[in-house]
């Protein structure tokens, strides 16, 4: 097969972390084709197909130079067999721009993964609305008269903007409510934006799992990212450190139970991020933690996802 990887730039890579270079890895060992763009070089023109300036790489083995370049050139997206948006977040208007010129590639015969109008209607943050049974007490509002009657039923609060990532933007206020009027102010811009609050989930002290799913089946073991030193944020980002472990019985009803649901809708690749026994969020653009699981469990979380991708080709 001739894959082509959209991606933020190669050489930004941490690759003894990175899951999109352990999927090329274990593509490459396959003998499948290795192709990469930036969603800078992506274009459509009227009269032509959408197309990408590409690079056909191969993997070195090498830590510092990972990867040489065999040919450069632009190239229609519908010429390959399948097209990986693996650009990271965040979901910012560039990000939305780009899922359009995705959707026409795909009307032009491109197959894309995840699907881009799937990526549109699933904001990691708001997808799990649609799941109340397995999120905590959540409220998603501009309002700071509704963000301090949440404060005042559910004490402690966990509050974060929309289109973060990697933990960022995310405060915790505690009974006493201090500073949450500043909070407020900062994350709702005087009633101009919209914030995600949710009950504090004492749960996080054993780590922020992901859990991840596959062709809509859940990999054994997740990433329970756990927070250090005086942090609240168990991602990886923020300094939370990984420990793999099996899932748990309600770590797999939940991923059971959405595995199918998301699949069908043109999402092979999900991360779930699921505290105590509550989702938390719905990670579709880039989910990573892939190194992380297969170097402490031994399972091979690329050789998974290579094959469900072989499969659905």
């Amino acid at each position: 097969m001739k894959i082509l990887f959209v991606t933020d730039p190669l050489e930004s890579f941490k690759i003894y972390k990175d899951t999109t270079f352990s999927m090329m890895r274990e593509a490459q060992k396959r003998g499948h084709c290795v192709v990469a763009c930036e969603m800078t070089g992506v274009r459509w023109q009227q009269g032509e197909a959408v197309s990408a300036q590409v690079r056909h790489i191969d993997l070195t083995g090498d830590q510092a130079a990972w990867f040489t370049v065999s040919a450069t050139g632009r190239e229609a997206l519908k010429d390959f067999d399948a097209v990986l948006m693996r650009k990271d977040p965040p979901f910012d208007s560039e990000y939305f721009y780009a899922t359009h010129l995705l959707s026409q590639a795909e009307r032009e015969g491109a197959k894309v993964f995840n699907s881009p109008a799937a990526l549109r209607n699933h904001p990691e943050k708001l997808a799990i609305l649609e799941f109340p049974q397995f999120i905590a007490p959540t409220l998603v509002t501009k309002n700071e008269a509704d963000i301090r009657a949440f404060h005042a039923t559910h004490g402690t609060i966990i509050l974060k903007p929309l289109d973060g990532m990697g933990g960022m933007g995310i405060f915790k206020v505690g009974t006493d409510g201090l500073n949450l009027g500043a909070i407020i102010e900062t994350l709702n811009r005087d009633g101009q934006e919209t914030v995600m609050v949710q009950k504090f989930l004492p749960g996080i002290a054993q780590g922020d799992k992901r859990v991840l799913l596959i062709g809509g089946k859940p990999v054994p073991f997740c990433l329970a990212r756990i927070p250090q030193g005086g942090e609240v944020r168990g991602n990886l980002a923020a300094g939370g450190k990984g420990v793999a472990q099996a899932l748990s019985a309600r770590d797999r009803e939940i991923a059971e139970a959405l595995g199918p649901i998301l699949f069908a809708r043109g999402l092979m690749l999900v991360g779930l991020d699921i505290i105590g026994d509550s989702l938390t969020e719905i990670n579709v653009t880039s989910p990573t933690c892939f190194q992380e699981i297969t170097d402490q469990m031994g399972c091979d979380v690329a050789a998974l996802f290579i094959d469900a991708l072989e499969a659905a080709l």
